[in-house]
C-alpha cells in the first residue's frame, strides 16, 4: 500500500482549511435543502458546476429532502438502481429522471 505523499506544513494546513470548508459547505445544502430553500433540481444543477456538490454521495442528498429517511433513501436509490456509494456527479440523465418520477409519486 502506498504512502501518503509527505506535505510541508504549510500544505497540510491549506488542504486540512480545503476539506473543512467542503465540509460546511456541504452541511449548508444539506440543512437547505431540507428547510426546503433550495429544490433537489437546483442542487443537481449546481453539482454540475460545482466541485463540492458533485462530489456528495446522493444518499446524503435524498435523506436531507423532508419527509424522506435513512431508510426511504436507501430503498429511492434501490428502485432505481444507484449504488449507495454513487456521488452526484456519477448520476446518469435516466436516474435523475426515475428519480424524480418516484419521489413524485411517494
Amino acid at each position: 500500500m502506498p504512502l501518503p505523499p509527505q506535505l510541508s506544513p504549510d500544505q497540510r494546513k491549506a488542504a486540512l482549511d480545503k476539506a473543512a470548508s467542503a465540509r460546511r459547505q456541504r452541511a449548508e445544502l444539506k440543512e437547505k435543502l431540507k428547510m426546503g430553500s433550495i429544490t433537489l433540481q437546483e442542487l443537481l444543477d449546481q453539482g454540475e458546476r460545482d466541485e463540492v456538490v458533485s462530489k456528495m454521495k446522493v444518499v446524503a442528498v435524498l435523506e436531507s429532502l423532508p419527509g424522506v429517511g435513512k431508510v426511504k433513501a436507501r430503498r429511492l436509490m434501490e428502485e432505481v438502481g444507484i449504488s449507495d456509494t454513487r456521488r452526484v456527479q456519477g448520476l446518469g440523465n435516466k436516474q435523475v429522471e426515475k428519480l424524480f418520477e418516484k419521489l413524485a409519486s411517494a
